[in-house]
């Protein structure tokens, strides 16, 4: 935590890093295409900082070559796909169809006409953003086609009064297709809830725990920075001060959509504090990140539960070990279990093994919802479990490398502050993510029409 005291006390940019540093990395001959397809305009891009928190500190950013991701496509190079247009005439022809059994209401009267006639209100509202947006598209590239014309005018006053309109036009019709791809993309059920993030220590003893305890505290950091409250639920430190493991709930705007991509295996290449003949070891620590339910769109039984309360134990002061304040909850259908001794009160530790465990629940509901998604092809970003080795933090190298999308960055103190460099790095993870959600989208047309 020094390091990020001290890191606040450093002056601070009005806006992105990257932003600033953007056009230096474009003179660079040896920038990768991610910088070049930014230029082109990336379908959802690099998002600016919701805060104006970063630092002006000269960093690197590029990304080596991905093993199972292709690069990030531009807006045009989207467009440009014959299975994307198909795709917006068919939702276009979906929604007139509909619309005109609105308007007529001709199957009202009966109980399954009725049915039918709610389905096609609720399909004409979903997809009217979408379609006004698709009829702006046309209706710019329309007048464009016309200024096109007016470039050839002899008259130089309105060939410079053509351009204008024509550059204006470009700037319109990037961002109508950016906000159309951006509506293709369907939310899931839990990008809106709150989350239960959990660390546990992996492979290489007291090295791995210290690890585990700074990228706890990374989260920590992020957290604050967005605004968002972080509330620990249990926290078990090591003899010399790292982590075995804690979990933490996390509510705030957008919290479970932003993180959810680092869930997964850290691995971490370093000289450990106690190694005394100065060798690299390498470790691990597994974060999981669960979307917190509410009670109302989530229940559990509580003939399902059984309640268990004991003594705490390890360090605390007088209540360890004198009361019953530590709550284990066993959901008996599932096995699953809950456990926390965080607070001196059980009802308060009752309280948070609940939350632990409602969360736990949520997650193997929508892992069950989605594992048929999930085997049918393999998604490239990442299934987000707790077994995938997602990202290596190399500090010989000074350097962060996501295993996922081939990118890395460098400044190793930097991005474990949980300021700009995460944020960026969670930006670019979920680019590709809705890439991914949109060409299996544009996949499955192509297979319905087949």
């Amino acid at each position: 935590m020094a390091y990020r005291r001290a890191g606040n006390l450093m002056p601070r940019g009005k806006e992105c890093i990257l932003r600033r540093f953007m056009p230096i990395f474009q003179k660079l001959p040896n920038v990768s295409n991610f910088q070049q397809v930014n230029r082109a305009g990336l379908f959802i891009g690099f998002h600016q900082c919701p805060h104006n928190h970063c630092q002006s500190v000269n960093r690197t950013l590029h990304t080596t070559t991905p093993l199972l991701v292709a690069k990030l496509l531009s807006v045009d190079e989207i467009f440009a796909r014959r299975s994307l247009q198909d795709y917006l005439k068919k939702i276009e022809s979906e929604y007139v169809e509909s619309l005109k059994i609105v308007n007529s209401g001709v199957t009202e009267g009966q109980l399954e006409g009725e049915e039918e006639l709610r389905a096609k209100r609720t399909k004409v509202s979903l997809l009217a953003p979408l379609i006004q947006c698709i009829r702006e598209l046309e209706a710019k590239q329309k007048e464009i086609a016309e200024t096109e014309s007016l470039l050839k005018d002899e008259d130089p006053d309105m060939r410079e009064l053509a351009d204008l309109e024509r550059e204006a036009c470009l700037e319109d019709i990037q961002s109508l297709r950016q906000k159309i791809l951006g509506l293709l993309i369907p939310e899931e059920e839990a990008d809106l809830s709150d989350l239960v993030l959990e660390v546990t220590a992996g492979v290489g003893g007291q090295e791995a725990m210290l690890f585990t305890a700074e990228v706890f505290d990374m989260y920590q950091g992020f957290a604050q920075n967005q605004g968002w409250v972080f509330d620990v639920l249990e926290y078990m430190t090591s003899e010399i001060g790292g982590l075995r493991h804690a979990s933490a709930s996390i509510s705030g705007t957008h919290s479970y959509k932003r993180i959810k991509f680092e869930a997964g295996v850290h691995r971490v290449q370093r000289v450990p504090k106690t190694e005394k003949q100065g060798r690299m070891h390498t470790s691990t620590m597994t974060v999981a990140v669960l979307p917190q339910p509410t009670e109302i769109s989530f229940t559990i039984n509580p003939k399902d539960l059984r309640i268990e309360t004991k003594r705490a134990s390890g360090a605390g002061g007088q209540h360890v070990n004198t009361t019953d304040s530590a709550v284990r909850i066993v959901h008996l259908p599932t096995g699953v279990v809950s456990e926390c001794q965080q607070e001196r009160s059980q009802l308060k530790n009752k309280e948070k093994a609940m939350k632990v465990l409602r969360a736990k629940l949520y997650s193997m509901r929508l892992e069950e919802e989605t594992s048929k998604r999930y085997n049918a092809r393999k998604i490239q970003i990442g299934t987000k479990g707790r077994s995938e080795k997602i990202r290596t933090y190399n500090f010989p190298q000074d350097r962060i490398t996501d295993h996922r999308i081939g990118m890395t960055v460098h400044d190793v103190r930097g991005f474990l502050m949980g300021e700009d460099l995460l944020e960026e790095m969670n930006s670019s993870l979920q680019d590709f993510s809705n890439q991914e959600t949109l060409m299996d989208l544009l996949g499955e047309n192509d297979q319905e029409g087949s």
